[in-house]
């Protein structure tokens, strides 16, 4: 059956049948720990600041750590703190995290940069944000704020009242010197976006040419930051934070992000789900995921195209039956906030039968449908030389940088937390986890499509066990406290499978209603730093084809 959990022939060090052996990864770490924490999803050594790299060094290449899903930065009254919270692709329910405190008047730590290449992203992010330096980091500089800015929004001492003046200079031409010495050079200097159709949102693209092919992309982001993990450090857990997931990636998946935070926020405070109302998340997220896919097809056929083409009017077509489905289950056509701690807002639409009804025509008319995007779209000369083995995205070097959703599976990563680390009602469901090793633009392309497949499988036995339901079992919502305050200190980092990948949730609390700290594991944010490495030696079209296939949404990749 397609849930079984693969068999492995040997176990890594610190792994037992089990689990984490966190005795053993203590031992394997040796004079590198200085202490060691306990948080609710794992196990987390203390590391020195001048150390980082050889302690990650050890459980990467010693104890099978290859997945570095997010880098946490926080500020205590007595020092600051990075996280990194480790997993295996392999089996991301083992998981470690790694604490470098650092000292107030010098918050200077190693960068893991070298390690795991997805930490250059969120190290900058750290730095721009919290204010913690990274010693050995490539380019230690402001990711998500100007340059100009000045402090750090989430340091304790941050002024919001202080005025922020952005001057105009002199822009500098970007070439080195030695790329430009000779008149007759071919390198030049192109600016894609950031308000332009291709960039799917305001991205800035500084791409840099040798003749016309891509001789380097650097991504310009946070022109659409909002500072999201503040405004939810200024929510309650038990009211105000869940409306705002919807915001971060609003193109239909809003249920699904609902998911990240109710998952962390229930394990936090041991807040169980109705198995009924687990169904309902169940039905109602892989609703939002074919949704998501929908758009993501749509809107790559006109990257590759370049123009409103029948692929995407269909497309268009095929989501808008999904968001009726959602709106009259939820009331909203994006902005769902449908999910609660415990459960759901309310049961499933009166009558209930034409409800079911209305999402087995849906279901009986994709297959029709899906068949005909592949006469469209997969089967098309002009797509296929588009797209076959171009953005080609190497297994190893897509773990590098964390990876996941469509765009590792397309690199033939067999990564689904849906199934690896099961939550909502998925373990008890028949389905499969879709991967292809082309490693290319199609690959990224065939997952969504046959993906879209899996989650009509889904939904259509969730919609069975609903209908057979008894009428006395139908508990939406579980006991919950009207005020939430977890222990002080409290610490869990919890994700789910998002549309695009993994998107996670770090919190801790301090004794409060609301969170002290609340990190955004964004999937578009590690997905995007794959863009120099799937374009280095293409051509413009091929750059803009290979952003196309990542999916990304900028309020999740800025937040």
């Amino acid at each position: 059956m397609s849930l079984e959990d693969p068999s492995r022939p040997e176990l890594d060090i610190g792994e037992t049948a089990e689990g984490v052996d966190y005795d053993a990864l203590e031992a394997l770490l040796g004079d590198h720990v200085v202490g060691r924490e306990r948080h609710r999803n794992a196990e987390a050594f203390v590391v020195r600041p001048d150390e980082v790299q050889d302690a990650l060094f050890l459980l990467r290449d010693e104890a099978g750590f290859d997945h570095c899903s997010c880098v946490t930065a926080q500020e205590y009254e007595d020092r600051y703190e990075s996280i990194y919270h480790l997993r295996k692709y392999d089996d991301p329910t083992q998981e470690v995290g790694v604490v470098v405190p650092t000292a107030t008047d010098d918050p200077v730590s190693e960068s893991a940069e070298p390690v795991y290449r997805t930490a250059d992203w969120h190290e900058r992010e750290a730095y721009d944000l919290v204010g913690v330096d990274y010693d050995d980091h490539p380019q230690m500089e402001r990711i998500l704020l100007p340059e100009t800015w000045q402090g750090h929004p989430l340091s304790l001492d941050y002024d919001q009242e202080q005025p922020q003046v952005v001057t105009f200079s002199e822009h500098a031409n970007p070439l080195n010197e030695d790329q430009r010495a000779e008149a007759d050079s071919d390198t030049m200097f192109v600016n894609i976006g950031p308000h332009h159709p291709a960039t799917h949102g305001v991205l800035h693209l500084k791409t840099t040419l040798d003749g016309e092919q891509v001789a380097d992309v650097e991504s310009d982001i946070g022109y659409l930051h909002r500072c999201e993990e503040q405004i939810c450090q200024n929510g309650t857990y038990r009211h105000q934070i869940m409306p705002y997931p919807d915001r971060w990636d609003y193109i239909s998946a809003g249920i699904l992000n609902e998911w990240a935070y109710a998952r962390a926020a229930e394990d936090m405070a041991d807040i169980d789900v109705p198995e009924y109302a687990q169904v309902i998340r169940t039905m109602s997220a892989e609703l939002c995921r074919i949704a998501s896919h929908m758009l993501a097809l749509g809107t790559f056929a006109l990257d590759v195209y370049g123009d409103f083409t029948a692929i995407f009017m269909y497309a268009t077509r095929d989501r808008e039956v999904v968001q009726n489905i959602l709106e009259d289950l939820t009331g909203q056509r994006l902005m769902f906030n449908y999910l609660r701690l415990g459960g759901v807002a309310w049961d499933l639409p009166e009558p209930r039968e034409e409800f079911f009804e209305s999402i087995h025509d849906f279901l009986e008319d994709l297959p029709e449908k899906l068949e005909e995007y592949h006469d469209l779209v997969t089967s098309n000369e002009i797509f296929q030389m588009r797209c076959v083995d171009t953005g080609v995205l190497e297994p190893e070097i897509a773990k590098s940088y964390g990876a996941t959703g469509p765009v590792a599976r397309g690199s033939g990563i067999d990564y689904d937390l849906r199934r690896d680390d099961p939550y909502g009602y998925y373990d008890e469901l028949d389905w499969d986890v879709i991967t292809e090793e082309g490693c290319d633009n199609y690959a990224r392309v065939l997952v969504r499509l046959q993906e879209v497949e899996e989650s009509a499988k889904i939904i259509e036995q969730c919609v069975d066990l609903l209908a057979e339901w008894p009428e006395e079992d139908r508990t939406i919502q579980s006991n919950v406290p009207r005020t939430l305050k977890p222990d002080p200190d409290t610490e869990i980092y919890r994700s789910v499978e998002g549309a695009k990948g993994e998107l996670g949730i770090y919190m801790r609390s301090d004794g409060t209603e609301k969170p002290a700290r609340f990190k955004i594991r964004s999937p578009c944010f590690s997905n995007l730093q794959t863009l120099p490495e799937m374009s280095q030696g293409e051509y413009i079209p091929d750059l803009i084809a290979s952003l196309g296939s990542l999916d990304i949404v900028l309020g999740e990749v800025d937040r």
